[in-house]
């Protein structure tokens, strides 16, 4: 991969339109650009949260990771598995493929100033219980947190969370997670 990332730019139903810089999918009102939103559980029914280092919605509680495909430097785009495991190993240190899921999409989008998340993305959830290491380059913090607990306070709380993970709440809800 290239520092300077490029990403997928998509219609509304996730459709490849073509590649954008980065930048391009996040300024202004952005550009619809293809997203991913993972969620890890464990066998005791925990959900792995992170409080992000983030451009745009800093310091707030997300799902487990959160990322774009990227376009690789053959030209080819990542998939979502692989962007996916990529996030994961840089942001926890988490090495190996994980089984996931893919539980849909859902399109939104958020202003912040100049910045914006105009998004397609599909969220994916696959359980871990090995040990993980955070990078404190992408997050201030993780933690282990019950499902329901979680649940309850993004209904109460929802201006502690990302825009992508209250947008995920409600796929999950609608699929029975």
């Amino acid at each position: 991969m290239s520092k300077r990332q490029t990403i997928l730019a998509v219609d509304d139903n996730g459709s490849f339109l073509g590649y954008i810089p980065k930048e391009t999918g996040h300024s202004g009102e952005g550009k619809r650009h293809l997203a991913i939103t993972v969620l890890l559980f464990n066998s005791k029914g925990q959900v792995l949260l992170q409080r992000r280092k983030h451009k745009i919605f800093d310091n707030i509680w997300d799902f487990t990771a959160s990322t774009h495909p990227l376009r690789k430097n053959d030209g080819t785009s990542e998939s979502l598995e692989e962007a996916t495991y990529r996030s994961l190993e840089v942001e926890y240190g988490i090495k190996g493929k994980i089984p996931l899921k893919n539980m849909g999409f859902f399109n939104y989008f958020a202003k912040f100033g100049e910045y914006c998340e105009n998004e397609h993305d599909a969220l994916l959830v696959g359980e871990y219980n090995g040990e993980i290491d955070l990078n404190p380059d992408t997050a201030y913090e993780c933690k282990w947190v019950d499902k329901q607990q979680v649940v309850a306070d993004m209904e109460q709380n929802p201006q502690n969370y990302s825009p992508w993970a209250l947008e995920g709440l409600k796929l999950l809800k609608k699929v029975g997670f």
